[in-house]
Order: C-alpha cells, then sequence, then structure tokens
C-alpha cells in the first residue's frame, strides 16, 4: 500500500465554551490540561485509484455539521479523491472538548447554540491532518494484532446486560469486550509511520467536575505512545502518529471501582442506580486513583502498555483490495424483515425519562431514575406545556420507552436530531472498518460484528477482521439490543430509533458488506441527502470586550511568584495577570499558552522542555470583575526531572479598544522568576 499519517490541533476555545459529553449547563471549559488532535491515515492501492481515510479526532464525537463541512473542504482541495463513501471521521468520545458543533438544537441546549469557533478548530484540524497524510504518502506495510485488555472497563449497565438471552451471554466470558484491535503502520524499509488500536471504553476518567480540556485516558495513551516514538520531540510534535480510536463502548465505563454513593460510601450498583438517601443523583462510580487526574493516567497507561507490546509483536500482515461502501438512512422509517413473517419498523427520534437521569460516569439533573418504563405526569405536564406531547403514532413505536423528548416531531428553529444517517463500511485488505453512527453496547456491537462476518463469509470473502469504529459521521445517541431496550436504562432510553433500531443497522451494515464482497458498491443506493441547516449564529456565549490589568500592572505580570526551589513529585505555580484565551483561539489556531523552560549554562539560553500539550501542566483561567482575570499554571513535576534552573512562561493575548468602533487582538507574554529544581 501507500501509506500517510498526519496530525494537527484541533483544540479550539479553552474557555467559557461548554464541554461536550456529560450534558451539564456547569461544566463549561476554565483551561487546559492536554491538546486535542485530529489523526488521520490514508491507505491507497499503489497502481489503483482506490483509497481509504480514518481520522479518529480528540472530540466528543463527530456531528453532522463536521462531517459535512469537512467533505466540502475536501471536495475543493481534491476533486472526487475524498468522499462521503471512503472517509471515515470517528471521534475518541472525550467528555473534556468543547461543545457547540452541532446543527441539531437538542445538542444547543448545553452547548450555549453553535458555537463557531469550536466547529472551525474541529473542522479545521481535521482536514489539516488529511492534507499532512495526503503529503506524506509513502510505500508502506500495514500489520495487525489482536489482545486482551485487563483492569480498564466495566459494564455500567449490567442489569441491562443481564436480560440479553442466556445461550447468547453464555458465550463470553465478559459483559464487556475487553479485545483490543492494532494497526501497525510502517513504511518499505521498515521506519515507523503510525499505529491504530480500536479499545471499548468510555473516556470518562475526567468526571464532570472538570473544567479543563483535556482527551482524557486514550488521548492519554496517545500521548504516551507518541512521546515514545518521538523522542525528543515537544509533544504534539514528531511524525509518528498514535491513534486510540473508540469503539462499542456504549456501556463501558474506566471506572472501576463501580458506583458508590457520594454521601454514604455505600454500593449503588442496583437497577436503578440509586441511593437510599439523595436518590440517584448520588450514586456515582468511581476510577481505579485517587482522584480524576490519577485515574485518567492509570487507564490511559494500561491501554498504551497493551497497544505497544501488540504493535512491537504484530506479525500478520494485512493484504488484499481496498474498498468502501457508504449509504444515507432515513433511520425514522426503516422497515426490518426479522424473519419470514414478521417485518418491523423503526421510530421517530425520541428520548425516554431515564435519558434524564444521566449514568454512574455522570449523573443527570432533578432526580429522574434509570430504569424509568413509566412517565412521570409532572415532568410530562411541563414537557406538554414548552415542547408539545408526543403523537399516539411516536409514543406506540417507543414502547415500552415513556418518552420525554419527542425530538422527531420537534422543529424549531431547526429539527432537534437527524433522520438522515450515515451507514458505512471501509475494508483494507482482510480488516473490515465498521463506521458507526453512535454508542453500541458491548451486546450491540458483537451482534453487529458476528452479522458482518457471517455476511462476508457467506459471499466468499472469508476470515475477515471486523471492527467497529464508534461516534462516526454524525451523532444519534446509543445502540441497544432490543433485550436491553425493554428495562429502559439511560442507553436504551438513549437509542432514540426505538426498540428495532439494532435489527436495522444490522440489516444495512450486511447490505454493505454484501456489495464490499461482491465488488458491487457502485450499485448501492446513495440514499438521501442529509440536510445542511443555514444556521444563523446563534449563541450564548458571553461576547470578548475590552479587558483590562489591575491598576499599577500590565497584561503579563506575575501576581503570584513561584518559590525559589522544588523537588520532584511537587507542583511549582505561578499566577499572572491574564487575559481572555478565547482571544488567542480566535487570533491562531495553533497557539500555545505556556512553556516551561530549563537554562543551559552551555548556551547561555533558556530552552523549552514542555508546552501546554504536555499532561504534566495545567493552564487555570479565572474571570474577575471589570474586565479582568488571572491566568494561574501549574507544573507537576514528575520524577525523574532533571535537576536545573526552570521558569514558567505564558502567552496571551488582550482585547483593547483602539477607536469608537475598532477593538483589537494584542500579543503579550509574562514569566516567572528562575527556580531551582534539587
Amino acid at each position: 500500500y501507500l501509506v500517510g499519517v498526519g496530525r494537527a490541533d484541533c483544540t479550539g476555545p479553552v474557555a467559557q465554551v461548554p464541554l461536550m459529553g456529560y450534558a451539564n449547563p456547569e461544566q463549561v471549559g476554565g483551561g487546559l490540561l492536554s491538546r486535542l488532535y485530529s489523526r488521520a491515515f490514508i491507505v491507497a492501492e499503489p497502481e489503483g485509484s482506490s483509497r481509504v481515510v480514518f481520522v479518529s479526532a480528540d472530540i466528543g464525537m463527530v456531528s453532522q455539521r463536521v462531517r459535512l463541512e469537512v467533505l466540502k473542504q475536501l471536495r475543493s482541495k481534491y476533486g472526487a479523491l475524498y468522499r462521503q463513501d471512503n472517509v471515515i471521521l470517528s471521534g475518541t468520545h472525550t467528555h473534556s472538548g468543547p461543545a457547540g458543533y452541532f446543527q441539531y438544537t437538542l445538542f444547543w441546549i448545553t452547548s450555549k447554540g453553535l458555537v463557531r469557533p469550536a466547529l472551525r478548530s474541529i473542522v479545521n484540524g481535521i482536514v489539516k491532518s488529511i492534507d499532512i497524510a495526503h503529503e506524506n504518502m509513502k510505500k508502506g506495510r500495514i500489520f495487525i494484532n489482536r489482545g486482551t485488555v485487563e483492569n480498564s472497563q466495566i459494564n455500567r449497565s449490567p442489569f441491562s446486560y443481564l436480560e440479553n438471552p442466556e445461550s447468547e451471554r453464555k458465550r463470553y466470558s465478559s459483559n464487556t469486550d475487553k479485545e483490543m484491535l492494532v494497526l501497525k503502520m510502517v513504511d518499505e524499509d521498515g521506519h515507523e509511520l503510525g499505529l491504530i488500536s480500536w479499545f471499548a471504553v468510555h473516556p470518562v476518567s475526567m468526571n464532570n467536575s472538570n473544567h479543563l480540556v483535556n482527551s482524557d485516558n486514550v488521548g492519554y495513551a496517545s500521548y504516551l505512545f507518541e512521546q515514545e516514538k518521538n523522542k525528543g520531540m515537544l509533544p504534539g510534535e514528531g511524525s509518528f502518529v498514535a491513534a486510540f480510536a473508540s469503539s462499542n463502548l456504549g456501556d463501558v465505563s474506566p471506572n472501576t471501582r463501580g458506583p458508590f454513593c457520594a454521601n454514604t460510601g455505600e454500593s449503588c450498583d442496583n437497577p436503578q442506580s440509586s441511593c437510599p438517601v439523595g436518590g440517584a443523583a448520588m450514586c456515582m462510580a468511581k476510577g481505579p486513583g485517587n482522584d480524576m487526574f490519577e485515574s485518567t493516567r492509570i487507564i490511559g497507561q494500561n491501554i498504551y502498555l497493551k497497544a505497544k507490546e501488540l504493535y512491537e509483536k504484530a506479525s500478520q500482515e494485512v493484504t488484499g483490495p481496498l474498498s468502501s461502501a457508504h449509504q444515507w438512512v432515513n433511520m425514522s422509517d426503516v422497515s426490518v424483515q426479522l424473519n419470514a413473517t414478521h417485518t418491523v419498523k423503526t421510530c421517530k427520534p425520541a428520548l425516554g425519562h431515564s435519558f434524564a437521569a444521566g449514568t454512574i460516569d455522570g449523573v443527570g439533573a432533578f432526580n429522574f431514575t434509570q430504569g424509568s418504563v413509566e412517565g412521570d405526569p409532572f415532568w410530562d405536564q411541563i414537557r406538554d406545556q414548552l415542547l408539545g406531547e408526543p403523537s399516539n403514532e411516536t409514543k406506540a413505536c417507543h414502547k415500552p420507552k415513556p418518552i420525554l423528548f419527542s425530538t422527531g416531531e420537534m422543529t424549531w428553529p431547526h429539527p432537534w436530531h437527524p433522520d438522515i444517517v450515515d451507514v458505512q463500511i471501509a475494508a483494507i485488505g482482510s480488516l473490515a472498518i465498521l463506521a458507526v453512527p453512535g454508542e453500541f453496547t458491548t451486546m450491540s456491537g458483537r451482534r453487529l460484528r458476528e452479522a458482518v462476518k457471517s455476511e462476508f463469509d457467506s459471499h466468499g470473502t472469508r476470515g475477515m477482521n471486523v471492527v467497529i469504529a464508534g461516534l462516526c459521521n454524525v451523532y444519534t445517541h446509543y445502540i441497544t439490543t432490543y433485550e436491553e431496550y425493554q428495562v429502559q436504562r439511560y442507553e436504551a432510553a438513549s437509542t432514540i430509533y426505538g426498540p428495532h433500531t439494532l435489527s436495522a443497522y444490522i440489516q444495512l451494515y450486511r447490505g454493505l458488506a454484501k456489495a464490499i464482497a461482491l465488488n458491487a458498491t457502485q450499485e448501492l443506493p446513495r440514499g438521501p441527502e442529509p440536510p445542511l441547516f443555514n444556521v444563523t449564529s446563534i449563541t450564548l456565549l458571553p461576547s470578548l470586550s475590552v479587558e483590562n490589568a489591575p491598576a499599577a500592572k500590565t497584561f503579563g505580570d506575575v501576581l503570584q511568584e513561584v518559590r525559589q526551589e522544588y523537588r520532584e513529585r511537587e507542583v511549582a505555580e505561578v499566577t499572572f495577570v491574564g487575559a481572555n484565551p478565547r482571544n488567542s483561539a480566535e487570533n491562531a489556531t495553533e497557539h500555545n499558552f505556556l512553556t516551561v523552560e530549563r537554562y543551559s549554562n552551555i548556551s547561555s539560553s533558556w530552552r523549552v522542555v514542555l508546552n501546554d500539550a504536555s499532561w504534566d501542566t495545567r493552564f487555570y483561567w479565572s474571570k474577575g470583575s471589570r474586565g479582568q482575570s488571572n491566568v494561574t499554571i501549574e507544573w507537576h513535576i514528575p520524577a525523574g526531572t532533571e535537576p536545573g534552573v526552570y521558569r514558567l512562561r505564558y502567552f496571551g493575548h488582550y482585547k483593547k479598544r483602539v477607536s469608537f468602533l475598532r477593538i483589537i487582538s494584542v500579543p503579550f507574554e509574562g514569566s516567572s522568576s528562575a527556580f531551582q529544581i534539587t
């Protein structure tokens, strides 16, 4: 094959924008722990015209808006080379990245509308990573390996999983998929290019009290792998690209100690995930570490170490033709042939009451509980008044789900949920990547993989490796099995196209697999094109106004100085007169907020040893009154740090009025005093 890899920043605004994932309006960005990246991999046939692009981006999920804008840019740059059928865009599902890049109304509620800078950063970052991969195409080889990851996940809805038939459950040793699948890419001389790992776990080691933008456990795994391979480079630099992509993570949590009542400390591992005192709002899962930062590192390191082992031992080469199949489908109206006599249908999208309960990884508001199969007259009445009552048809279609939001019947100012959804498979030789538009649960993913594998087998393409890539192309929440759907925990309440959603997807992906096996992808109907709404900038983000420094101070001045000396495992900390970090995001796509620098006696100069993409640094912004704000930079000095003289620097932009109508952004910087590490 010809192989190309690329990585580009897609962080966007790190302040004032809500974070995407927990749907908690209080959880707004207030700084940076680690940068977010888009990682792109292009594989092409040396002679033929076939190629496949796989992108994994450190974002909550790929939205339809992001996908349509990326495809538009690729079309104008490359013509028909990169298209909706051969480009897969997947989100890692970190819950600590900026929100606001959606065109469907439901997602605006907790995102403060459509946040253009966030959307722009993601789209441009994805396109740039593809550009870099495109420019770096070279002859190469791909190897595949798989293995088991231990101590890194639990099923967070085990009572739903137990609803699946016993005969089916008996075939599996665990209620989560522990398998990791790894692709290793090298050039023809054996130089290492990159890796893609697929593993099913929610990147929710950082909980909903976090305000620092970061890529969570899988992002930490990428960071460790890239630091290891790009020796001597700063984080985010260097040619080796390591993507840790999402899979069927719907019911899989990294918070391995399981659910406990925050107030009493007793277990709340029950069908309602509810506590005797305080109800569901008190039931939260704990990770393996003492705090969320440590848990993120422990889970990330586990994933990294397994990937490293599988990567180093990968010897099975991937060979064979490339192909891709794609369709747009109206998921609110699919007829599914269950057997010779039975046809069922999917529904217009709707969310059930338990959607509002959240999960043990991030509890909901107003004390909704999981496992609600009856509505609540109080909330139903409020909903009927505000948003309109669901139609009888939708109610009947979704049974036994009690509908909280009938999103498929809500169209103001734009539809609340998508009807048109992408289904897509890309095959690289013996590997089939199923790009799915949401979060399949463990058992849903197993059924889908098995169905696609048997479809390939029955058309003569035997021994395919089938992997699910999660959160691709458009976000449609969760996909549970029919049996899991009946007990209506969070994942089931969020299976928006009704009880037969999974059966519909299995039918559709079988059709794609058959087309690939029979070399008939050209004959697949394209399906109805998704809409691109003309979204006016509806945003509740505060506007960027003129900023001030305190009296007798200027931007970048130190307010609280570092100590004169530190030891390893201590935290060096400095506070500056700061400015809104959004100014910087709107000025430069790749703004670095901080550096850690070490003084070199040999060259009598300062050398940058860390930047803001490092997991050892934390950048906090806090807004004061009268246009003033502070920035605090922390360096958590790791064991093994070279002794010597160091300093911390800060780079920002402030807004200044130059005339009645004109406000400009002015760059500035600040530095701590020098300090010793002993």
